[in-house]
């Protein structure tokens, strides 16, 4: 798949979009869409708007992308304020166009060329924007960003230095365990001291939520959350299954892997920031710098397949990735896209600890993906569903599991089993943040301390046995708030969850037929987002994680595995 991008990032030409002229142009192709007498026309239409859309898009990703680069960049800083603002007028034209699409008199023909998925979207469009609330989003948007630069702005003191929250990550998986503790409590202690203000962003994000969902005719956000995802052949009663299931058959083993930790590191109890660490020699980490990973990045995905090959080198080729942690850029890892360019970009915060590899990994999935489907002339199709984006992430983590000693060399059999345990581990923790927001937008009106509260009673439900050592913020039920998702995506953590249940079922395909594995998992990237999530499940030859027997086959496999493969 070649693409038409010559430039490398740092040349990405950034022009803020007028939104004026924007209006005018798009009202203009809305009205001749309107008055178009063949399919044939709407359809030449269609393309002129979302040629417009992609423009608008790309703008406003590369803001986002040179924002998180650094926060304090004062010109981008003005810009993501910009988008900020102007966001919900956007939003109201991307609804005109489908209301159009949705009524035009030649919906048949166009749904045949097209696929029912992009009108299933445009419902959702509908569902979830009006006018009325306009201001209300702009309000919920400058929440966000208020919480994003707090946690952002990090600066904490520790061992006679200054770190921001990724660089505390090192300390936290310290060989250690004094040092681990104080770095724990000198992380969360910077929550701690902003607890008041992030509560109170929450608590006013909770209400303008819900102010919102009450004007569009919801109950409460829950299930205007759950459309904003665009989730469909599946809802609530669902996901209360799934959360279920996981509650029933992740809890028993993950109480074994943490009798076995015990005994691997030599304690009689273990507390929260032992669980950085799973081995007494220490964890495995990378062999070299961000620069190296890259180089054995670039080895691992020309070997893996002619697309990825391609991929990872279109990638080096155009400096789309920022890897390294530096003072003022916003934590955490994600891919971005930017239409115009063509490509994806990767974002990470690289701490020299084995998560720099997984993290890349991750991102590169949804990167991959992106690649794969990038030239869909529907800009809805170009990414996967919300729900199941996470799949390819999660399954090139264990579909590169082969590659995993050019970064780790000894320390293989290490990763190779805490990858897998954490995988494991992590499905309750990511069902309790679900089940955390169920709770909390269905009883809107509670206050900071009851939410807190209620996060220690769900946390102790799928973590039975979690002892934060007499560390008061956490005890009372703060550790929800270093979750990004909860603020930003609300309902899109349980993804996380159904996906890492799918990703284990690629890692098996793929133990056992690697080629068969690989094309039915390019297949899934080539969809992107034209079919919902349980159809793009059975498209991949998967198993629906809504299912208990799918959630007992993972288990029982990545159990084995751990048992057969011990490493001390």
């Amino acid at each position: 798949m070649q693409t038409t991008t010559t430039v490398t990032f740092s040349d990405f030409e950034y022009t803020r979009p007028d939104l004026e002229s924007f209006k005018i142009k798009f009202t203009e192709l809305l009205k001749r869409f309107s008055e178009s007498e063949s399919a044939g026309e709407q359809l030449k239409y269609i393309k002129e708007i979302n040629s417009m859309r992609m423009e608008f898009d790309s703008m406003q990703r590369l803001a986002n992308i040179r924002y998180t680069i650094n926060t304090k960049d004062d010109f981008y800083n003005q810009e993501h304020d910009y988008f900020d603002n102007i966001s919900p007028e956007y939003k109201r034209y991307i609804k005109e166009y489908y209301e159009s699409l949705i009524k035009s008199n030649y919906r048949n023909i166009i749904e045949a060329k097209t696929g029912s998925q992009l009108f299933n979207l445009a419902e959702f469009g509908l569902k979830t924007f009006s006018s009325e609330i306009m201001e209300d989003l702009k309000k919920e948007i400058q929440l966000v960003t208020r919480y994003v630069k707090i946690i952002s702005s990090a600066k904490i003191n520790f061992d006679g230095k200054v770190y921001n929250l990724a660089g505390m990550d090192p300390f936290i998986q310290s060989i250690d365990r004094e040092t681990r503790k104080k770095a724990s409590e000198a992380m969360w202690g910077f929550f701690a001291d902003n607890e008041n203000e992030i509560g109170d962003i929450f608590d006013e994000m909770v209400k303008v939520r819900t102010v919102i969902s009450r004007k569009l005719g919801y109950e409460n956000f829950v299930q205007l959350g759950y459309d904003r995802l665009h989730r469909s052949g599946y809802g609530v009663s669902d996901v209360e299954k799934f959360r279920k299931h996981v509650h029933e058959l992740f809890i028993p083993v993950n109480q074994e892997l943490m009798e076995r930790k015990k005994r691997l590191l030599g304690y009689d109890k273990l507390f929260n920031y032992d669980s950085g660490i799973n081995f007494k020699s220490g964890n495995p980490t990378p062999k070299g710098s961000p620069e190296w990973i890259v180089s054995q990045a670039k080895r691992m995905y020309e070997e893996l397949s002619a697309e990825t090959g391609e991929f990872i080198n279109f990638m080096i080729d155009h400096e789309t990735l920022d890897l390294y942690n530096r003072e003022n850029k916003s934590p955490g890892g994600y891919c971005s896209s930017i239409y115009k360019y063509k490509t994806p970009f990767i974002f990470a915060n690289l701490n020299g600890t084995d998560h720099d590899v997984k993290v890349f990994t991750h991102e590169a999935g949804h990167a991959f993906q992106f690649y794969q489907s990038m030239n869909n002339e529907y800009p809805e199709y170009m990414h996967a569903t919300f729900d199941a984006a996470e799949i390819h992430s999660m399954a090139m983590e264990f579909i590169t599991h082969p590659w995993m000693n050019l970064f780790f060399k000894e320390d293989t059999d290490k990763f190779l089993y805490s990858h897998v345990k954490r995988a494991l581990s992590f499905i309750p923790y990511g069902t309790s943040v679900d089940e955390f927001q169920h709770f909390v937008y269905s009883n809107p009106d509670i206050s900071h301390k009851e939410r807190c509260r209620q996060w220690r009673i769900i946390e102790k439900k799928y973590n039975p046995g979690l002892d934060y050592d007499g560390f008061e913020f956490l005890e009372s039920g703060g550790a929800w708030m270093q979750k990004p998702h909860i603020f930003r995506t609300p309902f899109y953590y349980i993804d996380y969850c159904l996906a890492q249940v799918c990703a284990l079922q690629f890692w098996k395909k793929f133990n056992e037929d690697r080629d068969a594995a690989w094309n039915d998992y390019l297949k899934l990237c080539k969809a992107g987002g034209s079919k919902p999530f349980c159809e793009l499940v059975a498209e991949a030859n998967l198993e629906s994680p809504f299912e208990k027997a799918t959630v007992e086959s993972v288990v029982s496999y990545a159990k084995k595995y751990l048992n057969e493969n011990p490493v001390e």
